[in-house]
């Protein structure tokens, strides 16, 4: 790729006994934002700090606009980490934090005041450079931090966690601000996150990690539309779930006879190629793409299962809940609040849910 930003080969990284990076092959394009997603211990930060240089692989490469980072030091690289701390010096003023870089570097002064000086106009903190770390919000101590990085005009900024220490509502803010800078500045930005609705929000493309291993890469909306395996499915957004045997397998379509509800018939599926006939399988089918029909109605040619509501949640732009359509199986199931607050559906009743086949996607038992 020739507007290749980082090039990851084939690297593996091992803390102790413990396999934390398994023969990790990533390419991530100028300027994109990219997201490595997954739970504790999947590896994403070791990635992460092997970029930065504090980790040296175990075997592979990275090479970052073209050149081997293999024996470069920290301070070397074209590349500055954001803390998930935010590591702000608590006695220097907004300015100072972010003018300390420069002046390591011995730039002259008007120089650093130039750079400083638009660096805060760029993460609107020009008003706030007179004030310590301790007098700011947190959402402006991320900001800082941000502006600390990007004055030093790296080829790639790190973030590690960057709002993990926000509220919700600040959450929300700042992803719109993060990505408002990364688009103005250009710069490549790749970012370590759990957060599912955060890499989702923020990211060109994201890959999705578990125990050391790429699960998936590519963009939000594919992975949450598409996902190629059921830990993706699962860990990205909410997963509505059948298992069975697919049976009738023709031209990529087929029956999925479950063998964890009640059905009067087989659900109508998609089959990926791979799966035949007799295979064990799972159907998953987001809460969005559910219709819900108060008691036990005929399928109208749709995927249909009965069940019976067990929890109904008001959570202000929509209900939430759950419904019993199995011994041990519940979905989740949601509602538009159209109707000026009131319940879809009682707790206890009966309900129908449907869909339709094209929204299950079908994928192999782990």
């Amino acid at each position: 790729m020739a507007d290749l930003s980082i090039d990851m080969r084939a690297l593996v990284k091992c803390h102790g006994a413990t396999l934390a990076v398994d023969h990790v092959s990533l390419q991530i394009t100028r300027g994109e934002f990219f997201s490595l997603l997954g739970p504790s211990g999947a590896g994403k930060t070791s990635l992460l700090r092997m970029l930065a240089g504090f980790e040296t692989p175990d075997a592979g490469d990275i090479l970052i606009d073209g050149r081997s980072m293999a024996g470069v030091p920290p301070n070397r690289r074209p590349v500055n980490l954001v803390f998930q701390s935010y590591a702000l010096f608590p006695h220097m003023t907004v300015a100072e934090n972010v003018a300390f870089g420069l002046e390591m570097q011995r730039l002259p002064r008007g120089e650093i005041a130039k750079r400083v000086g638009a660096t805060l106009d760029l993460v609107q903190l020009q008003d706030k450079r007179d004030r310590v770390p301790d007098r700011l919000s947190g959402g402006e101590q991320q900001r800082v931090a941000l502006a600390r990085a990007l004055v030093n005009r790296p080829a790639v900024v790190l973030l590690d966690e960057p709002l993990a220490a926000l509220d919700q509502q600040l959450r929300q803010q700042m992803q719109a601000e993060l990505k408002t800078i990364q688009a103005q500045v250009g710069l490549t930005f790749v970012c370590v996150t759990h957060h599912q609705e955060e890499a989702l929000a923020l990211s060109d493309r994201l890959a999705v990690m578990q125990q050391g291993r790429v699960m998936q890469v590519g963009r939000p909306e594919d992975l949450y539309e598409h996902p190629e395996n059921l830990f993706v499915a699962r860990f990205v957004g909410v997963s509505n779930e059948v298992s069975g045997t697919l049976v009738d397998v023709q031209a990529g379509e087929g029956t999925l006879l479950p063998s964890d509800v009640s059905v009067s018939r087989g659900i109508r599926v998609s089959v990926p190629a791979g799966l035949q006939s007799g295979a064990q399988a799972v159907m998953t089918v987001r809460p969005e793409r559910v219709r819900i029909a108060p008691g036990h109605v005929a399928d109208a040619g749709l995927n249909c299962l009965h069940g019976v509501v067990e929890t109904m949640q008001y959570i202000g732009s929509e209900w939430q809940g759950a419904v019993r359509i199995g011994p041990s199986v519940r979905w989740t199931i949601r509602a538009s609040n159209a109707a000026s607050g009131s319940r879809p559906v009682a707790i206890g009743a009966p309900v129908s849910l449907q869909w339709n086949a094209s929204d299950g996607v079908v994928l192999p038992v782990i």
